[in-house]
């Protein structure tokens, strides 16, 4: 019996050694992929082997220079496919196979007319579309954002306005959190200033969310600005690199790399530029009391140098479960210098004295930033998730900058002044996020985040004394500042064909410290709340839709909120931060509509706001001097309505209009001062965008920002222009554009404070920018509609 078992597997394993054997067997294919029309070799074609079951891809490769290629894979039934962009795609089922080989010869693709016109319409319309509970804008190559920053693609999102200075407001009101792919990121904290070392062509779309679900952490009383990063996958080596050039001295180089296996997704975006800033200044301090005033009058240049880059990979484990792990890394050199003269005048107009005060800062920013992530998929149900991540942002700067005064009408001396900034950051998030969608119209969604901020700021301004700088122990400590923040939160939703509705609740409790610690003052607060949120929408046909929304925010207020420490830039206008600041609540209410008229698209909605400790600035004035710090005053009371539209008459032109208006009332008193009043602002835009023949396109942007008050000053108005235009060359594998932003250089930031004892002017203008920009694509990826550099 043991002989007859011994035969059967002896037997088995010589007839089943020449299938092994084959299922061993390589196959070689080779070829060349040429055009059709002119025979002229394609590079970065993707050859692909596919499983013809399942239609997945096995192994990929592109083409050479001379349009060959050679590839090898171990499957035994696959076909082969042979693509590029804009051409169409061949495919070869069955291919025989010769000696464990597959000479495909040449292959000749034809231009593909359709297929490019489609790249084209999908490539160029930004597009908003609308969630339960936020507004997505895709971006699409807005011609005017030819080499331009995160900041500027933000001022072209509807809602949303950047100022000159790059502070950024939702719906007028400031106070809103800015995310990266879901996340607090160094890149988007406004201590880095470093939303400039992401450019337009990193963004993929960008999430507006004015009421945030209790899904989203409760920080910011205006909403939230979620920034999603691209992430190519497709298959094979894909990558695209532009070059801008531009006045005022303005250079770029920009590099994305992808490349794409079975198992692994290798993502990389380089960006390295140098970019000066130049503006005019004016400022003016008049006592009313005596008439006597002081002005200044000035020039000043920043010269930022930066490079920035974006590595990362997925490893798909199986269909089911993902790894991702990515990291960045940016570094900026500045070298700022100013120089202004200041004059001073009695109650007769007669200047009694005047000195030129020149500046030269120098500062070098490294950024870091690191995430892991794990996202798990379940078998049936491809809209139960678990992710779980964990992320660090670090940021640091080390600052120096020296101040002369030097007398050039009147008595006095020459004065030096040196101050320097040490300051670090560091900031992790740790993430849990669960999905379970059940009986096809219900889901849940629950998970927990846990912050931690740590930044430690040591300061000091120095005087010259004739032989050396002495610091002034007055002017001379180190701000650390502790915030811990753990969420919980649970929603559920409702969603069928024609109605939806997600109702949420989130806890947050919040663990604050801030030391100065030369003089051991502290200041420690702990405190928790809830965050309850409602959304609900109504489709009453493809055509007309109703959302309604509900949600409670906080504003925690920020580093440069609480940092005691200021500029000594301008000694007659200091503006600094106050440690004992609480955080303001906002209550959020919307109604929005969307609908479509032929071929018109239009939303229009109608919000509410009521905040409570509001935080504002409150300016205090000394022998000529004003000192602004935030203070917490009173209620404010919001009421607005927002109107957004879409009209494309043709294929070859478009109009968009994006209206908000606000009107605002505020309950407070401060020290015994009322502090009541009443104001409203209001802004609109307008896009316009044109296809000529000859694959030129063009676009003009005017946008208007009315006049508005706060607590204590009055904002002027701005009316600008940009303007951009794009070529497209080489079937659309290379793109020429040339933007223009602030055609007419109109674009300025002036701000007047008129109160019973005093007079304050603040003006600065930055003038037009002209960037022109070159964008290759290779492999499968698609020529960069934008460029990278720093904003403005």
């Amino acid at each position: 019996m043991r002989k007859q078992v011994l035969i059967i597997i002896i037997l088995g394993f010589i007839i089943g050694s020449p299938l092994t054997f084959a299922q061993e067997v390589t196959t070689t294919i080779t070829g060349k992929v040429i055009e059709e029309n002119g025979g002229g070799p394609i590079e970065f074609a993707t050859v692909l082997v596919g499983n013809p079951k399942d239609q997945k891809p096995i192994v990929g490769t592109t083409t050479l220079e001379d349009g060959s290629f050679i590839l090898e894979t171990d499957a035994q039934n696959f076909y082969i496919e042979v693509s590029f962009i804009g051409f169409t795609t061949k495919q070869y089922d069955n291919p025989q196979i010769n000696n464990a080989k597959i000479d495909l010869g040449t292959v000749t693709l034809a231009e593909d007319s359709q297929q490019l016109d489609e790249v084209v319409v999908e490539g160029e319309v930004s597009q908003t579309t609308f969630k339960l509970d936020k507004r997505i804008f895709n971006v699409g190559a807005d011609l005017s954002s030819t080499g331009a920053s995160a900041l500027e693609v933000l001022n072209n999102v509807p809602s949303v306005n950047v100022n000159i200075e790059g502070q950024i407001s939702l719906r007028g009101s400031q106070g809103v959190q800015m995310l990266i792919n879901g996340k607090p990121s160094v890149i988007a904290n406004e201590q880095g200033n470093a939303l400039g070392t992401l450019t337009a062509d990193m963004i993929e779309r960008i999430e507006v969310i004015t009421n945030p679900s209790a899904k989203y952490d409760a920080e910011g009383t205006s909403g939230i600005i979620n920034i999603v990063l691209k992430k190519e996958e497709k298959k094979g080596l894909n990558g695209a690199v532009t070059l801008n050039t531009g006045v005022p001295n303005n250079h770029s180089i920009g590099l994305s790399l992808n490349r794409r296996t079975e198992k692994f997704n290798l993502f990389s975006q380089m960006g390295f530029g140098r970019r000066t800033f130049p503006s005019d200044n004016e400022t003016e301090n008049r006592n009313l009391s005596d008439n006597t005033y002081i002005t200044s009058n000035g020039e000043s240049d920043k010269n930022e140098t930066f490079f920035n880059l974006i590595l990362g990979t997925d490893y798909h484990i199986n269909d089911l479960n993902v790894i991702t792990l990515s990291g960045n890394f940016a570094y900026e050199w500045e070298k700022e210098t100013s120089d202004a003269l200041f004059s001073t005048f009695d109650t007769s107009n007669e200047r009694t004295d005047a000195f030129n005060r020149n500046e030269l800062t120098t500062a070098t920013n490294p950024k870091y930033s690191y995430e892991l992530q794990y996202k798990k998929d379940f078998e049936g149900n491809e809209e139960q998730s678990l992710l779980l991540s964990a992320t660090g942002n670090l940021f640091a700067k080390d600052q120096s900058s020296d101040f002369i005064n030097t007398i050039v009408f009147g008595a006095g001396d020459d004065m030096q002044q040196r101050s320097r900034t040490d300051f670090s950051q560091a900031d992790y998030t740790f993430k849990a996020d669960y999905t379970h969608p059940w009986a096809e119209k219900y889901t849940l969604e629950t998970g927990a985040q846990y912050q931690i901020n740590d930044v430690e700021n040591d300061f000091a301004i120095s005087d010259f004394d004739g032989t050396g700088f002495i610091e002034n122990p007055d002017l001379t400590n180190v701000f650390e500042w502790t915030q811990k923040v753990l969420g919980i939160y649970a929603t559920t939703a409702y969603e069928s064909d024609a109605w939806g509705l997600k109702l949420g609740l989130r806890f947050e409790d919040t663990d604050l410290a801030t030391l100065l610690r030369n003089t051991n003052e502290s200041n420690d607060q702990n405190y928790n709340n809830l965050f309850p949120s409602g959304h609900t929408s109504y489709k009453f046909s493809d055509n007309l839709s109703l959302q309604a929304g509900y949600s409670k925010r906080i504003f925690r207020p920020r580093m440069w909120d609480l940092n005691p420490f200021f500029n000594i830039r301008n000694n007659f206008s200091i503006r600094t931060g106050n440690p004992n600041l609480q955080p303001e609540f906002t209550d959020s209410y919307e109604i929005t509509s969307i609908y479509k008229i032929g071929k018109v698209s239009m939303n229009f909605g109608v919000f509410y706001r009521h905040t409570e400790d509001v935080v504002e600035r409150i300016v205090a004035f000394e022998d000529n001097v004003s000192i602004s710090r935030p203070e917490n005053i009173g209620i404010n009371n919001t009421t607005g309505i927002e109107f957004n539209a879409k009209y494309i008459p043709t294929n070859w032109l478009s109009f968009t209009n994006d209206f908000n208006y606000s009107s605002f009332k505020r309950d407070g008193d401060f020290e015994g001062n009322s502090f009541d009043f009443k104001g409203d602002q209001w802004s609109t835009r307008l896009t316009n965008k044109v296809k000529l023949p000859a694959d030129f396109d063009l676009e003009f942007i005017g946008q208007y920002q009315s006049g508005y008050r706060t607590l204590q000053q009055e904002i002027a108005d701005n009316l600008f222009m940009d303007f951009g235009a794009r070529k497209k060359i080489f079937k659309g594998k290379a793109i020429l554009s040339l933007s223009v932003r602030d055609v007419f250089a109109s674009r300025i930031r002036e701000s007047i404070t008129n109160q019973p004892g005093f007079y304050l002017r603040d003006f600065s203008q930055q003038g037009r920018f002209i960037t022109f920009g070159v964008s290759f694509g290779f492999g499968k990826g698609e020529a960069m509609e934008f460029s990278g550099q720093k904003h403005f």
